[in-house]
């Protein structure tokens, strides 16, 4: 019950720092928005290691390492395979995609369900595609690049949560900083590289710092989730972040909840109450 609790924790926070995040990426570029919110968001870690603790031994610098090189990609090839489009169709795709391989590492690892975890697991997963699909989803067909990419986003993803589940669990937040660390790096040579592309437009600080402060506060609780419980539930409760900001789209922004979003916080409702079973 703690674990699923830390996960749904997990996830509203995951959608939170989307919706900011977002918002944030409309005023500038979104490396723009990255370079305030990585840094604010290794801030926050560092803030947490007095009181946490942290061990920095060659197991957890491997995979906090490996973590945020998965952070790094996963942002570039969500950011570009959303400029593709459509989204309707390619976000549904990376949020299941991102459920699925720590759920079969888990199972692969030897975690087992009762019968409710069981009707539970896939009605989440169902979830997850349900509450990322917007109006319309099938009126448009996206490119087979497109969804590849769509593919590599969500793969990325999974890796990252995979690899902090990875890490020894006498660790801390080790692998929090060093993944934030090594992630803030990639992120900040890309737009280096990429300066003059990234136009004069200000960004959103405090939106942005935000953002990141709380994709900060959403890894630690994934990372509690991971150690206190299993893989397989806790990253596909985890996967269902993109409730929070259909949520908060539809109370900041007034943007309208369609019939299958409804239909897919209802089923998560009732996915989360039988995976608390388990």
């Amino acid at each position: 019950m703690i674990a699923l609790l830390l996960a749904l924790g997990s996830s509203l926070a995951y959608g939170c720092a989307d919706f900011l995040g977002g918002l944030g990426s409309r005023k500038a570029h979104v490396l723009r928005t990255v370079m305030i919110a990585a840094p604010a968001s290794l801030t926050v870690e560092l803030l947490l290691w007095p009181f946490l603790g942290a061990s920095f031994a060659p197991a957890t610098l491997a995979w906090g390492a490996a973590s945020g090189v998965a952070s790094a990609a996963a942002f570039a090839l969500l950011y570009r395979t959303l400029a593709i489009g459509p989204m309707n169709v390619l976000s549904p795709v990376t949020a299941l995609v991102s459920a699925m391989l720590p759920v079969s590492v888990g199972l692969f690892q030897g975690e087992r369900l009762g019968p409710a975890g069981l009707i539970g697991l896939p009605l989440a997963l169902a979830a997850v595609v349900l509450v990322s699909a917007g109006h319309g989803a099938g009126s448009a067909r996206p490119s087979r690049s497109a969804l590849l990419m769509a593919f590599g986003a969500g793969g990325a993803i999974a890796l990252q949560l995979v690899f902090l589940h990875q890490a020894p669990t006498d660790s801390g937040v080790g692998p929090l900083i060093v993944g934030r660390a090594v992630s803030s790096a990639v992120v900040l040579a890309a737009a280096g590289l990429m300066y003059r592309r990234l136009g004069s437009e200000k960004p959103a600080y405090a939106m942005s710092a935000t953002a990141g402060v709380l994709d900060s506060v959403a890894n630690l609780l994934f990372l509690l989730a991971a150690r206190s419980g299993d893989l397989a539930v806790v990253a596909v409760i985890t996967a269902l972040y993109p409730a929070g900001t259909v949520l908060l789209a539809r109370s900041v922004l007034a943007e309208r909840i369609h019939r299958g979003q409804l239909i897919g916080l209802g089923t998560a409702t009732v996915a989360v109450s039988l995976l608390a079973l388990t």
